[in-house]
């Protein structure tokens, strides 16, 4: 009898905690890479600096959450490149939702578990007084 209360708590105990959040995490690391490197970056996310990278190439580590955070890069000499790093569903989200149900993943989406961002993030800065590509040509009629 104690044998199966012990069992039944255990898998209370899992069955409440998030799939996700045991296996992806609630914070990430992103890595910035910049052409040419060198470049000082800040992490933004609804409009407030949540990271900030000195000099790339170089990795800094944020909380997951739903919203997409932008990446903003200057280098003197260049013109400011930025990046839209979207935040999407983890990999453990799908079996979180199949396996755990709504508990789990809701647990998951609360604490960003459920969450991931592209990394690395490639961004390219373009020379200050360089010429924009020019429009594509119309199509011939």
């Amino acid at each position: 009898m104690h044998i199966r209360l012990a069992l039944a708590a255990a898998f209370a105990i899992v069955g409440l905690s998030g799939c996700s959040s045991i296996i992806e995490g609630t914070s990430q690391e992103i890595t910035v890479n910049t052409t040419p490197a060198g470049a000082s970056c800040a992490l933004e996310r609804e409009g407030t600096v949540i990271a900030r990278i000195a000099q790339t190439p170089a990795a800094t580590t944020v909380k997951k959450t739903k919203h997409d955070i932008t990446v903003r890069c200057t280098k003197d000499g260049f013109q400011e490149a930025t990046f839209l790093d979207h935040s999407g569903a983890a990999g453990a989200t799908v079996g979180n939702i199949l396996l755990g149900g709504g508990i789990g993943w809701a647990i998951d989406s609360a604490s960003g578990a459920d969450n991931k961002y592209d990394s690395p993030v490639n961004i390219t800065l373009v020379p200050i007084g360089a010429a924009a590509p020019a429009p594509a040509a119309p199509a011939p009629k």
